[in-house]
């Protein structure tokens, strides 16, 4: 797969965010817990991406978590392996398809254009399709296998 380009300032931030669910920036008291709690849900290497996004200013993530439960069910971040770069963004299985991970995508590319991003890179982006279709992504010719290439520890 390659990375995509978003136009961040082409696109309409108003979007409703899912009855029962609540968006935050998380703070640093809770760095440790979003950390582990990544790395059991996703791997360890977005819990590495994720660890970068606290050492941000503000803090380069948005968690999603259920409002009468305060369970965390999904996370997005940016500018954690590049500047630039839109991700890693996830939702738990039992939650996908509600409109989670749509309300994560664009309550972070619309932080990225307010901090002065005008574009946003998509790095090895899983779901190409659904980034087209979504936010109107285009594919970056001869992209593959981009930054990601050589990762140590793999």
């Amino acid at each position: 797969m390659g990375d995509l380009l978003v136009k961040l300032y082409n696109l309409n931030f108003e979007i409703q965010t899912p009855n029962g669910i609540l968006l935050k920036r998380p703070i640093g008291p809770e760095k440790i817990f979003l950390v582990n709690w990544i790395e059991k849900n996703f791997g360890r290497l977005w819990a590495s991406e994720v660890d970068v996004s606290f050492s941000k200013t503000p803090i380069s993530m948005f968690v999603a978590y259920e409002n009468k439960t305060n369970k965390v069910v999904g996370f997005s971040c940016y500018d954690t392996t590049c500047r630039g770069f839109l991700g890693p963004i996830g939702v738990l299985k039992e939650y996908r398809g509600k409109g989670i991970g749509k309300i994560l995508l664009f309550k972070t590319l619309e932080d990225m254009y307010r901090v002065g991003y005008a574009y946003a890179i998509i790095g090895d982006a899983g779901p190409v399709d659904y980034y087209k279709k979504t936010v109107g992504a285009i594919e970056i010719e001869g992209s593959s296998p981009g930054i990601y290439k050589d990762l140590l520890g793999m």
